[in-house]
């Protein structure tokens, strides 16, 4: 492993960035999860996880593409229909 060191800047809004080289090294990408650890008072161990597969929550988001959706009125008014009988 090639040690190299590389520093980089907390800005106001708490965000850093990541060196171009590592990005590519680790193969980070939007949406990539890193887990954080605190080892000491100055000390960070950052872990990059394996992607994960798609929850059922994930997919009700594309699933969203296929059927028709209605508004909140349009369900309302089908239900007070009923009530009217």
């Amino acid at each position: 492993m090639n040690i190299k060191t590389d520093m980089t800047v907390v800005t106001g809004r708490g965000q850093t960035s990541i060196p171009a080289e590592l990005r590519k090294q680790l193969h980070l990408h939007k949406g990539k999860r890193l887990l954080w650890r605190r080892l000491s008072d100055s000390e960070l161990h950052l872990q990059v996880l394996a992607d994960r597969e798609p929850d059922a929550l994930a997919m009700l988001g594309f699933a969203r593409r296929f059927r028709k959706t209605r508004t909140t009125a349009s369900w309302m008014a089908e239900l007070r229909a009923g009530e009217k009988k």
